[in-house]
């Protein structure tokens, strides 16, 4: 199945304030960057995480640690994906008794937060774990929900929201892509 933009929900300029909205709210809900940690999920949540940290530490003017996850071998449906695309995992801090704050660009189901939460578990037992994500498009499938959202979505299963970062696409825009009606992707 084909995907063609249907919508253009947030422009770069959209999601720059969301951004740094949700470091605000990072450091406000922690009272200062002291004991927290990013961690951006494989990919898009890598570069957000590293935005993020640059406005924490504009802000707080301190450097705030940043690593990244590679969820592939953690996913509940790994045994069904043919060749799962593998990434480095990069945890350069302890996470015992640190918050830890996975970022990623989407939320839908869940399932994605699930498996990272069991990888930070993998290298320690932090204090808390938080979530920021720039979008949250519904369709909970597990009981988990964003402590840091850019901007609320609403979308149909059939649809998709893809977050375009400059690094990867060129621009910085959240579009959300319905079937095109060609039947391949």
């Amino acid at each position: 199945m084909g995907y063609r933009e249907k919508a253009e929900v947030m422009d770069a300029e959209a999601m720059d304030r969301a951004l740094t909205r949700i470091a605000h709210e990072i450091l406000e809900a922690n009272k200062g960057a002291s004991g927290i940690a990013l961690a951006g999920i494989m990919t898009r949540g890598v570069d957000m995480a590293g935005r993020l940290a640059e406005r924490i530490g504009r802000i707080e003017g301190t450097t705030v640690p940043v690593g990244s996850l590679d969820i592939s071998f953690y996913r509940d449906d790994v045994a069904t994906r043919l060749s799962p695309e593998v990434h480095t995992t990069d945890i350069p801090y302890e996470v015992e008794d640190r918050t830890i704050v996975l970022v990623d660009d989407v939320l839908y189901t869940g399932r994605t937060i699930r498996a990272a939460m069991d990888a930070i578990m993998d290298y320690g037992r932090p204090a808390a774990v938080q979530l920021a994500v720039l979008v949250d498009r519904g369709h909970r499938e597990l009981p988990i929900r964003a402590d840091f959202v850019g901007k609320n979505v609403p979308t149909a299963r059939r649809e998709r929201v893809k977050v375009l970062l400059a690094e990867h696409d060129g621009r910085d825009a959240v579009v959300i892509l319905e079937d095109d009606g060609r039947g391949v992707e």
